[in-house]
């Protein structure tokens, strides 16, 4: 659509639109932040048991990521517009006033919004397709003999990269605190917020925001600790130590299933060898304890 056409969209209509999808997307970064903290749980089973629900889901979840992406990119389209509506408004003087009055956030939104888009991409890149290390697509669980896939091997593994694990937690902040003015504007978008309301609004809005990235941070957190602790959050150091075993043996044009062992006592002990059954064996049970 041209610039000209794209003008004639109502600014109210352009305003609405951004918030009802910047709503849908808080609603799935908050239920995606609660079923990631299922990794503190002491056990693979509930997350490995969660991602395997999602999964047979089947079509519906397909139609469920069509609807995010749809919904992220008219978030990033109206995003745009309003800004370019918003440079026009302001006419080619200085705009001092305006950008005393608006907040950090406010300001940096634009940019903010584009480097958290990379980050999904890249998020997506290694958890969901598995570009980047191939190997997770064959980590295996098994759960009252059914093989799941283990999520919550593959969760561990990829914060142990402290490089990572960084570039999660900054692109966690820069997400929450796009949220945080973007719950606050969409109060106001919805016509819910008024001058009695604002302070609190804001005030739900930044509390929220930092719920969201004490939430998402404290797994690649707990994992770095757990690496270089006496006193480990998570069994890190046992998982690792299996998977670079089995990352030596696998074959990525011939993958074979990765089973991690989760029997060793408690987080201290030594890892126990990791288990990559051939394709014509069968696969040992491995259930998490």
């Amino acid at each position: 659509m041209s610039e000209t056409h794209a003008s004639r969209i109502p600014s109210l209509v352009k305003k609405f639109l951004m918030a009802a999808s910047g709503l849908v997307l808080v609603a799935f970064v908050l239920g995606h932040m609660l079923g990631n903290l299922q990794v503190f749980e002491g056990s693979p089973a509930p997350i490995n048991r969660y991602s395997n629900f999602l999964h047979s889901l089947g079509e519906l979840l397909w139609l469920v990521r069509i609807f995010l992406l749809v919904c992220v990119v008219v978030h990033i389209w109206m995003a745009v517009l309003l800004t370019l509506e918003n440079r026009r408004a302001r006419g080619p003087g200085p705009a001092v006033k305006a950008t005393v009055q608006a907040s950090y956030a406010s300001r940096t939104m634009i940019w903010s919004g584009f480097i958290v888009l990379a980050f999904i991409l890249f998020h997506l890149a290694d958890y969901t397709l598995q570009i980047i290390h191939p190997i997770y697509g064959s980590l295996e669980w098994v759960d009252d003999n059914r093989s799941l896939h283990d999520v919550y091997a593959m969760i561990i593994v990829g914060f142990s990269y402290p490089a990572i694990a960084l570039f999660y937690v900054i692109a966690l902040g820069l997400l929450c605190l796009h949220l945080s003015h973007g719950v606050s504007s969409m109060f106001q978008s919805l016509g819910l917020r008024n001058e009695k309301w604002r302070s609190w609004m804001n005030r739900f809005a930044f509390a929220f925001g930092l719920f969201l990235f004490l939430g998402f941070a404290s797994i690649p957190a707990a994992v770095q600790f757990s690496l270089h602790s006496s006193t480990p959050i998570l069994p890190a150091r046992q998982i690792l130590a299996q998977l670079q075993q089995a990352d030596a043996k696998w074959n990525p044009d011939r993958p074979t299933p990765v089973l991690v062992n989760y029997n060793f006592p408690s987080p201290n002990t030594a890892a126990a060898a990791v288990e990559t059954p051939s394709s014509s064996d069968s696969v040992p049970a491995a259930k998490g304890s």
